[in-house]
């Protein structure tokens, strides 16, 4: 298996490769840097054409949800968005947090940070800014954000708790997180999950749905509500790159689903502001992570990817 520090160094390089090409590339496969399948499938991705605050240039197809429009963002808010690539979600919150609010967008790309920041300049915005680093240790000191985004990134991560327990690090007191992702329920086929596992991109590390709600629990977080839940299908001309007809025809009838939810969840008034899990700016120290097992959740979702 390769070691978490390979796996993330396979993500960055393919959204390297995603922030230098065209939106419509991207839109083609649910994962953007390879090549589309027979047909144009937009099978993840959720419409932000309508939505307030959208920036066309900001926005590379890549999503797998609109968690903004679940997260309850007041005017005045600080948001941080996880995997914030060119920005789209930012600028989304934005419209909502306002003027007097703050968005912070993170993600280890470069190419993506230098990509975000030409767009809020075009755009005009100097209360969106945009920081390099991992989101399982963020460049955010303790409890500075009401509110935390995210849209298809944590399935990319080895070390969702991790993440999830920066997430409740860098919440305020009784702030929040809306986040959307992909999960799976029932265990997926060697061929697609060990394929997922060598390519490392999409929902390479999707984990099961329980497990995935249960990390949050056991994080802190309270109130924890799926606010939406919506199946992903994978095309027959994929699925025939990997396995067989009567291969096809069994996962197809069988009991594994892959979803995208966007979860809600809340850190309690009560907590203390301090934080105890050694992330982050705050205390400048770097917990060990542990090299989360993607062959208990990995999945596929685009020709070539994953």
């Amino acid at each position: 298996m390769n070691t978490e520090q390979e796996l993330k160094d396979l993500v960055r390089d393919r959204y390297d490769k995603i922030a230098h090409q065209d939106k419509a590339v991207n839109a083609a496969s649910c994962c953007g840097a390879t090549a589309p399948s027979n047909k144009i499938y937009n099978i993840m991705m959720d419409d932000y054409s309508q939505v307030d605050g959208y920036a066309e240039d900001a926005d590379l197809g890549l999503g797998c949800g609109l968690p903004t429009a679940f997260a309850q963002i007041k005017p005045g808010d600080t948001v941080i968005d996880l995997g914030s690539g060119a920005g789209n979600d930012c600028f989304v919150a934005r419209h909502e947090t306002g003027p007097t609010g703050k968005v912070i967008g993170i993600d280890f790309t470069p190419s993506m940070i230098a990509k975000a920041r030409a767009n809020a300049d075009k755009l005009g915005f100097n209360n969106v800014e945009f920081r390099e680093g991992d989101i399982d240790n963020m460049p955010v000191a303790d409890a500075v954000a009401n509110v935390v985004v995210s849209n298809c990134v944590l399935n990319l991560v080895p070390n969702k708790q991790k993440v999830i327990a920066e997430m409740f690090r860098v919440l305020k007191p009784g702030g929040h997180f809306s986040v959307s992702d992909i999960v799976l329920e029932g265990q997926l086929p060697d061929a697609l999950r060990h394929d997922a596992e060598m390519y490392a991109g999409c929902v390479a590390g999707a984990i099961q749905k329980t497990v995935y709600l249960n990390f949050i629990k056991e994080a802190g977080f309270e109130n924890i509500t799926v606010q939406k839940s919506k199946p992903i299908i994978i095309p027959d001309d994929l699925l025939e790159k990997y396995l067989s007809a009567a291969e096809i025809s069994d996962f197809k009838s069988g009991a594994t689903g892959i979803s995208s939810i966007t979860v809600y969840g809340e850190k309690s008034p009560q907590s203390p502001l301090a934080s105890t899990s050694g992330g982050g700016l705050a205390s400048g120290k770097k917990e060990k992570l542990v090299l989360a097992d993607i062959k208990t959740g990995a999945t596929c979702c685009g020709p070539d990817c994953c």
